[in-house]
């Protein structure tokens, strides 16, 4: 009776309405946040299963664009990327094959161009796939017993050859004798030359060259313009730097727009992704350009 005259009652029933109400909205927000789990869930297997789609339409894209070519539903056995250590023991093994005369074929296949006619019969249907590793070198026996082709950092010119041993040539694939090697980006230059692995001189600098375009200021047209002037004079000073380089054999990396201006100079060109400072990108560039994708037929 003192609690009702004093109001306390009241209170304390409302006390209990406000923790029911409380009870009721957290129930409410535990269910919420279990529907936006179920419904995140739901969307990532959603996106899993479109990402599932999109690779299946790909590989049936691909063999309709083979089916409709005539072309054989063929896979490569393997295909690895290999490099120093572990390629100087692929070629060791490759020249350790021989045969009878006229036992093994070494064909460079070009990048365009019709496959030879000795690869026709060294591979057989599976010939083709020889066509989607080139530019390649194409090694076989008469035996079967070896089936592969792999895609040297220097290519020769194309040739087809029947002999009792393949024809391997180590400069084709390995840093050797001496040479120097060119990094070449819009706004970084670096040059070494090499005694085999062996860094034994080094140049590089890196120019201002303006990357984007900022909305204020020049016009795109403009801005565009200057930076080609920069990029001119940033290629002028790494022509020079060539220039004053001795060595055997060139070889170019760098951005695949630029490489065009080294083409006459150069003994072989790649575009490679190289980054960092000069020192860095250069050490960068020589292990990505002396690397062979070996190819398993």
């Amino acid at each position: 009776m003192l609690d009702r005259l004093l109001g306390r009652a009241r209170l304390k029933e409302r006390i209990e309405e406000l923790e029911e109400e409380k009870r009721h909205l957290e129930r409410r927000a535990e269910a919420e946040e279990e529907r936006r789990a179920e419904a995140a869930t739901a969307r990532q297997a959603a996106e899993e299963r479109v990402n599932r789609l999109e690779d299946r339409i790909a590989e049936l894209e691909d063999r309709v664009e083979r089916t409709e070519s005539d072309a054989p539903d063929l896979e490569f056995r393997g295909v690895e990327t290999v490099r120093g250590d572990r390629l100087d023991e692929v070629l060791s093994r490759l020249e350790s094959v021989e045969t009878d005369p006229e036992g093994a074929l070494t064909a460079m296949v070009g990048a365009g161009g019709s496959r030879p006619d000795a690869v026709e019969e060294a591979f057989g249907d599976r010939a083709a796939l020889v066509d989607r590793a080139r530019p390649c070198l194409a090694v076989a026996d008469d035996a079967g017993l070896v089936s592969a082709a792999l895609a040297p950092p220097v290519a020769p010119a194309p040739f087809a050859e029947w002999d009792a041993g393949f024809r391997l040539e180590r400069k084709w694939f390995l840093p050797t004798g001496r040479f120097a090697l060119a990094l070449v980006r819009s706004d970084l230059f670096a040059v070494g030359t090499y005694q085999g692995r062996e860094r034994v001189d080094f140049e590089g600098f890196e120019s201002d060259v303006k990357a984007d375009h900022s909305k204020g200021g020049f016009s795109q047209g403009r801005f565009e313009r200057r930076r080609d002037a920069q990029i001119d004079e940033h290629l002028e000073q790494a022509e020079a730097a060539l220039a004053a380089v001795d060595a055997d054999r060139l070889f170019v990396v760098g951005e695949s727009t630029l490489l065009g201006e080294f083409d006459d100079r150069a003994d072989a060109t790649a575009a490679v992704d190289a980054t960092g400072d000069p020192e860095a990108a250069l050490d960068d560039a020589f292990g990505a350009f002396w690397t062979t994708r070996l190819y398993r037929i």
